[in-house]
């Protein structure tokens, strides 16, 4: 099958999916404040707030995948694909926000005095949202992982810490409406609200290990098993193995060692037969650049000896 169609659909499905995740979010934002205006829910005002958040990341993630699937240009000719690594961090950022703010919300109405009513319809409409989060947040994470999308990923997971966050407040209202104590709302608010944190943050430490080449240990042990066999049964060696993600793919570089009688031909051929086994092995594309060098006279050439594995 041509691989540029093979691309034009996969980019297309994951742009049907954030649309989806759009509009599924606007609704279930309303469902929860309408939950809040009828209860007066810390906890549910927790679970809105958050899905409010939720809407402005997916905005920005809507923006930043369509960009990200834009074709290198002169001003960015490695293309636009790193700006998923700044969508997961600005929705990291945001779910931190939303956190914070429903911990300052929960305790200020504690202090103030609570009132609450018809937590029985509250809980029954948080119940139907949760339902529906963690279909639509596994669905938008298996999409993701399937086409290495970070941006749809990490937007899956954001739904699905929604859900947590839902299956939070309708714990706090089961306790409320069966103790009558009405603390139990803004404690589990700030429950909510520490669970979003750690999720935020995990956000944020991908997003920045992304922008600044964090090695994945996993690529690198995939890239030294199939350099290993190529280059033993092509009886050439190599050296100075880097690699970076690129955020649809992979950048990889290394130096290729022959032996000094080796043809400019030849050599090129053997080059050409490892960059292929690297793009067939990872996943969902991949870049290869190879520098061809002489096994002997590498040293006098940079001052060094090679290390064939290294």
């Amino acid at each position: 099958m041509d691989l540029h169609l093979v691309r034009k659909k996969d980019q297309a499905l994951l742009r049907r999916a954030m649309n989806l995740s759009l509009a599924v979010g606007l609704i279930l934002f309303l469902v929860k404040f309408g939950a809040f205006w009828i209860t007066g829910s810390s906890a549910i005002f927790a679970d809105a707030a958050e899905s409010a958040i939720h809407i402005v990341a997916v905005g920005f993630a809507v923006f930043s995948l369509r960009l990200s699937q834009k074709p290198a240009d002169s001003d960015h000719p490695y293309g636009h694909a790193k700006i998923s690594f700044f969508s997961a961090g600005f929705e990291g950022g945001m779910i931190v926000l939303a956190a914070l703010f429903i911990i300052y919300d929960a305790v200020s109405k504690w202090i103030a005095g609570l009132h609450l009513e018809n937590l029985g319809l509250g809980a029954g409409l948080t119940a139907c949202a949760v339902l529906v989060n963690i279909a639509l947040g596994w669905y938008l994470v298996w999409i993701g992982r399937r086409k290495h999308s970070l941006i749809l990923e990490a937007n899956g997971k954001h739904i699905l810490t929604d859900a947590w966050t839902s299956i939070g407040v309708l714990i706090g209202l089961s306790l409320t409406i069966v103790t009558g104590w009405l603390p139990w709302d803004p404690i589990f608010a700030i429950l909510v609200a520490a669970n979003i944190l750690f999720t935020g943050f995990g956000l944020i430490r991908k997003s920045v290990g992304g922008l600044m080449d964090v090695a994945e240990p996993e690529v690198y042990r995939q890239l030294r098993a199939v350099l290993d066999e190529e280059t033993k049964s092509q009886g050439i060696g190599y050296h100075e193995l880097r690699h970076r993600n690129l955020g649809d793919g992979h950048w990889v570089d290394l130096h290729l060692l022959f032996d000094d009688d080796t043809s400019i031909r030849d050599a090129h051929v053997k080059a050409t037969r490892v960059e292929e086994r690297i793009k067939a092995v990872l996943k969902p594309r991949a870049l290869v650049t190879t520098h061809l060098e002489p096994k002997k006279d590498h040293a006098r050439i940079h001052g060094s000896n090679p290390a064939a594995g290294n």
